[in-house]
């Protein structure tokens, strides 16, 4: 190794001009040095900190591997093999982690220590000597001054000898501090050679053993271990690989469809509407009241579970109850600002909940299914086949009927065709009768009425001008002097289906005949709405009243009531066959159906029940008891 340049101790005493030179390129060296070596100690502690840190970061890792098996995630299917094989990295992480602190150690104490010793001792003791070394200098400086000042003429022997001990004390002070001050520097040049390799040979030390205690501890058991990791990552990506390609396909396949799609209400002409559905799901419009008047419509999941309709928010866990369906009805609504609505109504008649689908074919299938659900389908062992067959039954009872847009019969009474109020959602489910039969029952193409009376506000509009004429022929004055000395008054909520001309009332086959030809009708036809009233049954008359306006729709004579029953297997249709006379001296039958929320037969038997008392009535009075 080459000799490094040195101060001459001998040349101190002198302290010349070119020893002064040269001892300044000495101090700008330690200057160096210790500038040098403060940023050597940051990137070493740097190192060591770091160092530290992985050692508490092997730690949370740790922690946190066998914290995996405590997520309780909900899609954690299949994860066992995962929980085992981090448990076993656990392990290995906290074997590494002891290697991790004893190298933390050696670095501490092989490659920062001697550092900063270097900086503490060396450097600072020549940072020291240098600022003793420049207040001696100063000192002798000063008292050679002193000296030099001293009297030519008039020498006092005794200031010149005190004045001379002075400068020798402060020459012999200079030449101590700058002798150690030289010393130092020169030992500098050696002692920073070390101090740069020391900590080094520490640091490369210290990772030699590291990585030495590492291979001897994981290499040949972890071998297996990787192999086997390293074959079921494969398998999971090539497994990933091959879902994403066929989401990819899928995706374009989904995106491939029609834009008819994604536009609403897009066969508004001819929707194709199926009528078997035994449940719905998908989003409507609910409509809230905010006030007497006021209104809003809220964006909401509806389906359908089991009898319930059900009701889930966007973002909701799971969906509320909001209408029990079994023996509802459900009818299409008007409402002002919305389209496609619809009403369910309870098995009592109050009205629930109002409903609004986004197109015409939704609409219709919401309200078929609710409809084939309150009949409770779904209870029974095959509900789909039991919903196809009920709507084929209807569907095939009849020959389609095309005498609707002709001209009704002037025997017959004038009668309005606006349709206001429900879909039917009971179908007669009974075997289709013989064609022999039903000609003898009634004429093939008998024109069917499926609205009762013009609208309440129509109604309201010509009591107004004076009185109005019913379309039936009878009377409807607000007040019935009838029901003042009536023995009977009974109240049922009915729905008016439809009614045409009979040609016999011998026999109640024929109220099943007009009942599943008016149903298939309606069925054929896409009508789904009908008028909802109130029947008023008394031991004199049947009234029709509007729940709204108490005006009557209709009335008819209990005398004139000669046929009545309730379907044998839907309980809750029920007709009657209305007697009426004509002009001509002749009489007309018309068969009338309806749809109660209570059982026909309740029905039947209070019409019975007036029959009777208006015999035990003429019974009293002497008159003949069929009269």
């Amino acid at each position: 190794m080459p000799a490094v340049d040195k101060l001459l101790l001998e040349e101190a005493l002198q302290d010349s001009p070119q020893t002064r030179s040269l001892l300044s390129v000495f101090e700008e060296d330690a200057g160096t040095l210790t500038d040098y070596t403060n940023q050597l100690l940051q990137a070493m502690q740097r190192v060591y900190g770091a160092q530290n840190e992985m050692c508490l970061a092997t730690q949370q890792l740790s922690k946190q591997l066998l914290a995996y098996e405590k997520q309780n995630f909900a899609l954690g299917k299949g994860d066992e093999e995962v929980i085992t094989t981090l448990h076993y990295f656990s392990k290995v992480v906290d074997e590494l982690n002891l290697l991790h602190t004893e190298l933390t150690k050696q670095l501490a104490d092989t490659m920062v220590l001697p550092i900063i010793q270097f900086r503490e001792k060396d450097l600072t003791e020549v940072s020291t000597l240098k600022d003793l070394f420049g207040l001696a200098s100063t000192e002798h400086d000063l008292s050679m001054a002193k000296y030099s000042r001293l009297p030519k003429k008039k020498e006092n022997e005794k200031v010149k000898s005190e004045v001379a001990k002075e400068v020798a004390a402060a020459r012999r002070k200079q030449h101590l501090s700058s002798l150690q001050y030289y010393c130092a520097l020169n030992a500098l040049q050696y002692r920073k050679r070390i101090a740069m390799m020391e900590p080094m040979l520490g640091y490369a030390q210290g990772q030699i053993n590291f990585f030495k205690k590492g291979a001897e501890m994981f290499s040949k058991r972890m071998d297996s271990l990787l192999s086997d990791t390293r074959t079921m990552v494969q398998s999971i990506q090539e497994e990933s690989e091959a879902e994403v390609e066929k989401m990819q396909l899928s995706q374009q396949e989904l995106l491939s469809v029609d834009e008819s799609v994604y536009t609403p209400d897009f066969d508004v002409a001819a929707p194709a509407v199926n009528r078997n559905l035994i449940q719905k799901a998908g989003y409507l419009n609910l409509r809230n009241k905010t006030g007497l008047v006021t209104t809003t419509w809220e964006r909401l999941y509806f389906f359908t579970q089991g009898g319930n309709l059900m009701c889930q928010p966007r973002g909701a866990v799971a969906g509320g109850l909001i209408q029990d369906l079994d023996n509802c009805s459900v009818m299409a609504v008007d409402c002002e600002d919305r389209r496609y609505c619809f009403q369910i109504t309870t098995p009592t008649g109050k009205p629930g909940i109002t409903l609004q689908a986004e197109s015409k074919k939704e609409n219709e299938e919401w309200i078929c299914a609710i409809n084939n659900i309150s009949r409770q389908i779904y209870l029974t062992d095959n509900p789909e086949a039991v919903a196809i067959k009920l709507n084929q039954t209807a569907l095939q009872a009849v020959t389609p009927i095309t005498s609707f847009g002709k001209k009704q019969d002037p025997s017959r009474p004038s009668q309005n065709r606006k349709h206001s109020g429900s879909e039917n959602d009971k179908m007669v489910p009974n075997t289709p009768a013989k064609v022999s039969d039903a000609d003898q029952l009634i004429v093939p193409g008998t024109p069917i009425q499926f609205d009762i009376v013009l609208p309440a506000t129509e109604f309201l509009d010509q009591n107004r001008s004076g009185r109005r004429t019913n379309p039936f022929g009878e009377s409807a004055d607000e007040k019935q002097p009838d029901e003042e000395d009536s023995l009977l008054q009974q109240m049922f909520i009915v729905r008016f289906l439809g009614s045409m001309a009979v040609k016999t009332d011998s026999t109640s086959e024929v109220i099943y005949e007009a009942m599943r030809q008016v149903l298939a009708a309606r069925a054929i036809h896409n009508i789904f709405r009908m008028t909802e009233s109130h029947l008023m049954v008394t031991s004199k008359t049947l009234r029709l009243i509007d729940p709204q306006t108490q005006v009557t729709r209709a009335s008819f004579e209990l005398t004139s009531v000669t046929q009545f029953a309730a379907h044998q297997e839907n309980k809750r249709l029920v007709g009657f066959i209305v007697r009426v006379p004509e002009s001509a001296g002749e009489e007309s039958l018309s068969a009338y159906v309806f749809e109660s929320n209570t059982e026909g037969e309740k029905i039947c038997y209070a019409i019975s029940l007036g029959k009777e008392i208006i015999e035990a009535q003429k019974a009293a009075k002497g008159l003949p008891a069929h009269q």
